[in-house]
């Protein structure tokens, strides 16, 4: 008896450690993939300035390459969508995007992938014209770029949040015209023929669609792989100790 309850412990430890194993191991699925945003200044200015932004996303694991389709999320505060003009541009001029808004927030989805691939140890990168109407005296502006597989899987994400200047920036505040209060953006959204497969309609979180987010440790809230990992290991633990308890009375008892 006192054997068949040892080989019982044994197998409960060891399968505590295999479900651990196998399903810890998959979270960090895409930790090889990092999306770096460059050439923002420290603040927008409005009126008639052109920035360029880069989104630039690299892996670093030996796996083999992949294309990738760009999504951008902006998010305005204190002026409005409308007074915001960005544009994907390549070397062959303006790249098809499809734009969806709600509120005071705007998702810009490549509707082609890339034109380039991402292989191990190098980048594939994106660039953004951004401008703002001379109207606008002070706001902030958020850019989240988001990097796809053709299966519209997360692989990296980078966000970065700058200040919007108008043009009388520097005149004394007592000058200065008053701030204009947030509105809803007046941006059509564009045609849906040439949506993605799988692009979802309506919000603009649900650009692109579920099989979109993120699979990974990136995603926040919920009750996730490694949540249940923990859960399942600690049981299976419980269980050992309950298992190896019990063997210890019985040999008491023998």
């Amino acid at each position: 008896m006192a054997t068949v309850w040892r080989n019982a412990v044994r197998l409960g430890v060891v399968l505590a450690c295999l479900s651990a194993t196998g399903l810890v191991a998959p979270a960090p699925a895409f930790a090889a993939f990092a999306t770096e945003l460059s050439g923002l200044p420290d603040e927008f200015t409005a009126g008639g300035e052109v920035r360029t932004v880069s989104a630039v996303v690299s892996r670093t694991d030996p796996g083999g390459c992949v294309k990738v389709r760009w999504s951008m999320v902006l998010t305005v505060d204190g002026l409005r969508l409308d007074q915001v003009k960005m544009d994907r541009v390549e070397e062959s001029g303006i790249f098809p995007l499809q734009i969806q808004t709600e509120g005071a927030v705007a998702r810009l989805t490549d509707r082609r992938l890339d034109p380039g691939t991402l292989c191990p140890d190098r980048t594939v990168t994106a660039r953004y014209r951004v401008a703002f109407d001379a109207d606008v005296t002070r706001g902030r502006i958020t850019l989240a770029a988001e990097a796809y597989d053709p299966n519209l899987r997360l692989l990296a994400r980078r966000t970065a949040t700058r200040d919007v200047v108008g043009p009388d920036a520097t005149a004394p505040a007592s000058s200065r015209a008053p701030e204009p209060a947030e509105s809803q953006a007046s941006v059509e959204e564009s045609d849906a023929a040439d949506e993605p497969a799988g692009q979802a309609e309506g919000a603009v979180a649900e650009v692109p669609p579920a099989a979109g987010r993120p699979t990974s440790g990136s995603a926040t809230g919920g009750f996730g792989v490694v949540q249940a990992a923990f859960l399942l290991g600690g049981l299976l633990l419980f269980l050992g100790a309950g298992l190896l308890l019990r063997l210890r009375q019985l040999t008491r008892e023998s």
